[in-house]
């Protein structure tokens, strides 16, 4: 998974809200097949955004997120909450 326009042409795509705007997410048509189980590895989860725009996009494709790790969360922007109740992980936690 990439922001937009930086994968080779077949891709399908996300979009999500920014704090003040918009952005999108893509992956190539044949990265993930039909009930294949993914989980969504981040560097950071702040506002949940692009996890939530990651798990749609998975979706959309077929598959099945089983959850998802990031190497740091800022807490205090509720971005867990947008995960749908699905397992997470992170390494470090930090007041946003």
């Amino acid at each position: 998974m990439r922001k937009a326009g930086k994968l080779p042409p077949e891709t399908i795509g996300e979009s999500y809200d920014l704090e003040y705007g918009t952005a999108s997410v893509e992956i190539e048509t044949d990265a993930v097949q039909a009930g294949e189980r993914v989980l969504i590895v981040d560097d950071l989860i702040a506002t949940g955004g692009t996890a939530k725009a990651g798990a749609d996009l998975i979706e959309k494709a077929g598959g099945t997120v089983v959850g998802f790790s990031f190497v740091m969360r800022l807490d205090g922007l509720d971005g867990l909450d947008k995960l749908g109740g699905k397992p997470s992980s992170s390494l470090i936690a930090m007041p946003a």
